[in-house]
């Protein structure tokens, strides 16, 4: 069916935000994508003839189809086994927006979102992660919010606030330069490059947690502290040897690419100079659908 050329131009314009809207409640790029992809076809089989404000009917519809693809992820989740070194094998890992570490994708870093918000954001229940996503981080009131979960808009409001409580709990400003993060990702490639698991120990905060996901069935999973982490990087030592810093999330990570294909995206989370959180994604087909390239070791 054709549509009027002015609402395919109003839904374009509302699409870089509506995307935003769907990666913070999916953390997921491809899930993100069909999520607005799925809005634009209920926008077309709608009758749009009384809709006054097309952005609010946008935002609840994604919303909607959001919430229904979280609670089919949870329903779906399975128990996941145990790893003998790494722990739970079913550790997901969100997907990171990645760009260049070059000065001009810096002015970018201030709207990103961060690999430790969005892990946190997965521990919430479908509903309070949409509250808090829409309200907090879109200013959709309460009202708007209450059939969508529905609730009325006291109840409403009582679950974005233990979600903000939680959320706020969990992550902590940040409070590391972004001076000081190049310094601790370029000490931190030139030591597992050389295999310095004594360097690699100054790099991190003692409770530093490790979260790996290479893929279902895999040896992906959890790992805390400074000592294991430290062993765990100077194992894979190896590929860093074709490692290049680039901007995941919100701060400065590294991307692994020995002969030039990306088998592994570090994100690093920083408090007080230290390193207290590393993601890594490792799960080729992930890594394939994130499409990141090899860039050369120009960003070091």
């Amino acid at each position: 069916m054709t549509q009027p050329p002015d609402l395919v131009t109003r839904f374009e314009e509302e699409r870089g935000r509506l995307r935003a809207v769907a990666y913070r409640m999916l953390g997921s790029l491809s899930e993100a994508e069909d999520a607005v992809q799925e809005g634009w076809l209920r926008l077309q089989r709608a009758d749009t003839g009384e809709v006054r404000n097309l952005s609010g009917w946008l935002t609840t519809v994604v919303g909607r189809i959001c919430l229904d693809m979280l609670r089919t992820r949870t329903a779906r989740r399975e128990e996941p086994f145990e790893h003998e070194t790494l722990g739970p094998a079913e550790t997901r890992v969100p997907d990171p927006v990645i760009r260049p570490a070059d000065p001009v994708h810096e002015a970018e870093l201030a709207d990103s979102v961060g690999l430790a918000l969005l892990v946190v954001l997965d521990t919430l229940a479908p509903a309070e992660r949409l509250a808090f996503v829409l309200h907090d981080m879109f200013a959709v009131p309460f009202e708007e919010l209450a059939p969508i979960v529905e609730r009325t808009p006291a109840a409403t409001r009582q679950m974005a606030s233990r979600a903000r409580r939680r959320v706020q709990g969990a992550t902590a400003p940040r409070d590391t330069s972004l001076a000081r993060q190049r310094e601790v990702v370029r000490a931190w490639l030139a030591a597992t490059r050389a295999g310095d698991f004594e360097a690699l120990l100054e790099l991190l905060d003692p409770d530093v947690l490790l979260r790996v996901d290479a893929g279902s069935g895999t040896a992906s999973g959890l790992l805390r502290g400074s000592l294991e982490v430290a062993k765990q990087a100077a194992f894979y030592g190896k590929l860093a040897q074709a490692a290049y810093p680039a901007f995941v999330g919100d701060g400065l990570g590294i991307v692994q690419a020995p002969r030039g294909q990306v088998v592994a995206v570090l994100a690093f989370t920083f408090r007080g100079g230290k390193v207290v959180g590393v993601d890594i994604i490792a799960d080729p087909p992930r890594l394939a659908a994130l499409g990141v390239e090899w860039v050369g070791p120009s960003g070091e």
